[in-house]
């Protein structure tokens, strides 16, 4: 680790801003940040009022994205890296701004809003030589890391059955009619984030999942929305069917409309010789099954596991960590990444599994290939 600490600036994130606050608890909690710039809303009073509570400097709080890349680019002493915490369908040219300005990007997921944005994003990720990261935090949690590592070491025989689930009750009224629910008011608005915006929400969270524990690409999918909220503008359920790259075959279950149901991220992998099933909302333990009623459940903590499942392992056995030690896992990972780019130049480490433009491409990808097999009535389509 580098005896300096990375300074970081943040485009969104202002008052009433929800996940912004986990970026920011995860990239402290390790101390390698520094949040020094911002751009945190739109407007420049509720700007200067975030600056104010994060501690971040009144000639360094900016009026606009743009403003922020040119201005911090050409300081010295300026922002090494910057993350993206803004509605779906800026991801794009705030991402671009900033790569273009020579600065490494983390960003919210989904990648960008359409394909032909996620592929040109793509390209120029690669291209630029800077860390590009999506916050799919959740395989940053520990026990996904060794669900990962069993499947790739031939624990369970060969994928056979793969069902994922991100099935929360967030949106099972008209919460978009409160007047004070900022992130229902941009999320159910399909100008901001598509009529598929469960998709690209909650699915695209599912999708990365299953690829991470499997190891396995969605070849194919028959999808079927629905809206089940009266009135509702976007899409708020998706069920859908898939086909993987080693013939297996799944399903994946997106939902904001499951009543009653909390965050609700399950994912369950069935082989040849045993399967596995992790819930987020329980995240410190891993369900194997065997053959014959033998069943192991493997607690996070212990010594016997993967370094993976270690290195992200924080306070030890017995002391559960949950949503915020993955952002931290998440950032951690991304700090990595940056120290080695001072010294190397180079962006990739294979022992550091950062969610990419590849990644969030591939994200796209799949999105596209959900709306499309749901328009001809659920007809198998190629990702």
């Amino acid at each position: 680790m580098s005896n300096d600490r990375i300074r970081i600036g943040m485009v969104g994130g202002g008052p009433g801003a929800g996940i912004a606050k986990a970026h920011r608890m995860g990239m402290r909690l390790d101390n390698r940040y520094a949040l020094v710039a911002g751009a945190f809303s739109r407007s420049p009073e509720k700007s200067r009022q975030a600056a104010t509570e994060l501690g971040v400097a009144e000639d360094r709080v900016y009026q606009d994205y743009a403003q922020m890349a040119r201005e911090e680019a050409a300081r010295e002493g300026g922002i090494e890296v910057v993350a993206i915490v803004t509605p779906n369908d800026s991801h794009y040219p705030v991402a671009r701004a900033f790569l273009e300005a020579g600065i490494h990007v983390v960003c919210d997921k989904p990648m960008t809003g359409d394909l032909d944005q996620a592929r040109a994003l793509h390209e120029l990720a690669t291209a630029s030589g800077r860390v590009f990261t999506l916050t799919h935090n959740y395989s940053a949690y520990a026990m996904v890391r060794e669900a990962a590592r069993l499947i790739r070491d031939g624990v369970l025989g060969e994928p056979r059955i793969v069902m994922v689930e991100h099935a929360s009750g967030w949106a099972a009224d008209a919460v978009e009619l409160a007047p004070d629910n900022k992130q229902a008011a941009w999320r159910l608005d399909p100008a901001q984030s598509g009529e598929a915006s469960l998709v690209f929400d909650l699915g695209t969270h599912a999708h990365q999942l299953l690829r991470f524990v499997s190891g396995l690409e969605v070849t194919e999918v028959s999808a079927e929305m629905q809206t089940c909220v009266p009135e509702r503008r976007v899409f708020d359920d998706a069920q859908v069917q898939v086909r993987l790259s080693n013939g297996a075959r799944g399903t994946l279950w997106a939902s904001m409309a499951a009543t009653g149901h909390e965050h609700g991220l399950r994912i369950r992998v069935f082989g040849s010789k045993a399967s596995l099933e992790w819930q987020q909302m329980d995240p410190h333990y891993l369900t194997i099954n065997h053959p014959g009623g033998r069943r192991e459940m493997l607690v996070q903590g212990h010594d016997g596991q993967s370094e993976a499942q270690a290195r992200l392992t924080r306070v030890g056995l017995g002391h559960p960590e949950g949503f915020i030690e993955s952002f931290a896992n998440l950032y951690g990972d991304v700090a990595e990444a940056i120290d080695r780019h001072r010294e190397s130049g180079q962006t990739r480490f294979d022992d550091l599994p950062l969610p990419t433009s590849h990644d969030g491409l591939l994200g796209i990808r799949f999105v596209q290939a959900v709306g499309d097999s749901h328009r001809q009535q659920g007809r198998w389509t190629h990702v």
